[in-house]
């Protein structure tokens, strides 16, 4: 993990990178096989990235289900923090709009929190690549229930 990354958010604080770091132990064989990496985590911003190589179609350019993976892996683990101890979050829709191609580098996700409810979260997840164009716009909904 990068603990002195910038991101377009500001200076990571603390915590974020302490739940970054937590996010990166846990995030699961499909985000390790993606080698996802979470740069920082809240449950209202989480920023993580993706290298092209390895999640590519065979046409060259990242497939679009390794956008969706990543974004639902980061609006995910925000609504998981959001739940707080003893609950759990459950994604319960997944939309996604790819709106470009990345053929190499990295692919960057910064997650916005547009709702932190009681019982639902949604987040807004824009992808882009290392020259700033947007990739694809994710948005995923979290169902919270008691464990």
């Amino acid at each position: 993990m990068t603990t002195t990354a910038e991101t377009t958010h500001g200076q990571p604080s603390e915590l974020a990178l302490q739940q970054a770091a937590a996010a990166n132990r846990g995030r699961g064989a499909l985000a390790e096989t993606m080698r996802i990496e979470f740069l920082e985590v809240t449950p209202e911003y989480p920023v993580a990235t993706m290298p092209v190589e390895g999640n590519t179609q065979p046409f060259g350019v990242v497939h679009g289900g390794a956008y969706v993976v990543l974004a639902e892996s980061m609006g995910s683990f925000a609504a998981y923090l959001h739940a707080g101890e003893g609950f759990i979050a459950m994604g319960i829709e997944v939309n996604a709009s790819h709106t470009g191609s990345a053929t190499e580098g990295m692919v960057t996700g910064v997650c916005t929190a547009i709702k932190l409810g009681r019982t639902l979260t949604v987040h807004e997840v824009a992808l882009s690549d290392e020259k700033g164009r947007r990739l694809s716009t994710v948005r995923i909904t979290n169902l919270i229930r008691k464990v």
